[in-house]
């Protein structure tokens, strides 16, 4: 129930899921009487396929990871990942704030085998139709050592190899330039592990403009790369999009113009709204956990929801966990 807007989108994403899904069982957490409230405005009270936690607690999108892990125990972001702990869910999904979901997650559900981080990675959009690239990490460790990143690149391959089914998918890192002599020595320590490793298909570096150029299907960097690099597509996105309104506002013949091209327009941004790709999944813990994006509409929420119910159908976490033990521990080549 957290996020920037709380269950007043939660409900409404919900209910969207449990509508398209009839074999979907969501269990919210949070304040019963709320929860209950924003259902029966819904006309959900009492949704077959939906249940309640109740929680006492709730934790701030301002608040501090660590104290929020130790004193909010029975808030809706510790419950769901609870729940997932014992095994009475599949996978949490959470709106609220990521570096307590993180810190929380990493506490009770643990990593997997070898792996030292977990990673945020979503899926982004490639210049190639209906084709996508994998990037981590978003956001969830802002520093990373090469070790760190070469399990990257070795998650990041088994995530678009299961989710998206791509054979030997190409794995880059984003660097500062495509030269084997740019970069910081910890990219070119994890580019060297890579490299060496037979069960990798390494492509190399790639600089910040080839994201979406489908030069890569994996694209691993820091979590502080990572971050800004996604927030920086967003807003430029938001800008090209203000800019096309702007030009087509100008006068009766642009407006008139704009009318005809609206189908075409509107199909394009729709291919690049943030909301079909909101979602990023938690990689190498023992459990699905998928964080949407803080400020997300209940339709990037269902979205979210979505995304961690694939997850589960794959049994994404076991295949993973298969070939991370066998790769991992076996370490760099």
């Amino acid at each position: 129930m957290g996020g920037d807007k709380g269950p007043l989108v939660s409900i409404v994403a919900a209910i969207m899921a449990v509508e398209k899904l009839p074999y979907l069982s969501l269990i919210l957490c949070g304040d019963q009487d709320t929860i209950q409230g924003h259902l029966r405005r819904q006309k959900a009270l009492n949704h077959p396929q939906i249940t309640i936690v109740h929680t006492t607690q709730v934790v701030t999108m301002g608040e501090k990871p660590l104290a929020a892990m130790r004193t909010k125990k029975d808030s809706s972001l510790r419950r769901a990942i609870d729940l997932v702990n014992e095994g009475k869910a599949d996978a949490c999904v959470s709106a609220g704030n990521t570096g307590a979901l993180f810190a929380t997650a990493h506490l009770i559900l643990k990593t997997l085998p070898g792996v030292e981080r977990p990673a945020l990675i979503s899926a982004l959009p490639t210049q190639q139709p209906n084709q996508h690239v994998f990037m981590l990490d978003l956001g969830a460790n802002v520093f990373c050592d090469a070790n760190v990143l070469y399990q990257f690149g070795v998650m990041g391959a088994v995530m678009a190899e299961q989710v998206d089914g791509i054979n030997k998918p190409r794995v880059a890192l984003l660097n500062m330039g495509e030269e084997d002599i740019k970069g910081s020595d910890h990219i070119k320590l994890a580019a060297a592990q890579l490299a060496e490793s037979p069960d990798i298909n390494y492509v190399g570096f790639i600089e910040g403009n080839d994201i979406f150029n489908n030069k890569a299907d994996v694209i691993v960097c820091d979590g502080f790369v990572g971050n800004v690099a996604l927030k920086t597509c967003e807003g430029v996105a938001n800008l090209v999009f203000e800019k096309v309104k702007e030009v087509f506002d100008k006068n009766v013949v642009t407006k008139i113009l704009g009318q005809f091209l609206a189908p075409t327009l509107k199909k394009l941004f729709k291919t690049l709204n943030p909301d079909q790709y909101n979602g990023a999944s938690l990689i190498g813990l023992r459990g699905i956990v998928v964080k949407s994006h803080g400020n997300a509409n209940s339709k990037a929420l269902f979205t979210a929801i979505l995304e961690a119910v694939k997850e589960v159908e794959r049994q994404v976490p076991q295949k993973i966990k298969n070939t991370l033990e066998q790769e991992l521990l076996q370490g760099p080549k």
